[in-house]
């Protein structure tokens, strides 16, 4: 069971990683080496991911998640700072106080 918290922190993710929309989006070296082609695989494959679990989800808020596109192993990872991207969010719920950031990126990249 979720609280209201995480339902809202979940929705903000969702809207970043579906729409590019709350925050912003930052792709590795190793994502864009792979070419537009295969680039535009994983762009498509992180915005359409819905196979959120307990297992790979334990906190219920959508921050994280690791997929093969093609062959590649990749992962995405949304992380909250403040508004100055400068320490971590007091409160990932209120985007007034939060800049999300997601970083698509090789699981060599880890």
């Amino acid at each position: 069971m979720t609280d209201d918290r995480t339902t809202r922190i979940r929705a903000l993710n969702d809207c970043l990683r579906c729409t590019g929309v709350g925050g912003q989006v930052v792709i590795t070296r190793g994502i864009q080496a792979l070419g537009p082609e295969k680039l535009r695989a994983v762009i498509a494959a992180v915005t359409t991911f819905d196979a959120f679990s307990e297992e790979n989800d334990p906190h219920g808020e959508h921050d994280f998640a690791a997929l093969t596109v093609e062959g590649a192993r990749v992962m995405f990872k949304i992380d909250y700072y403040d508004r100055e991207l400068t320490y971590g969010s007091e409160d990932p719920a209120d985007p007034q106080v939060t800049r999300r950031v997601m970083t698509v990126l090789l699981a060599e990249e880890w």
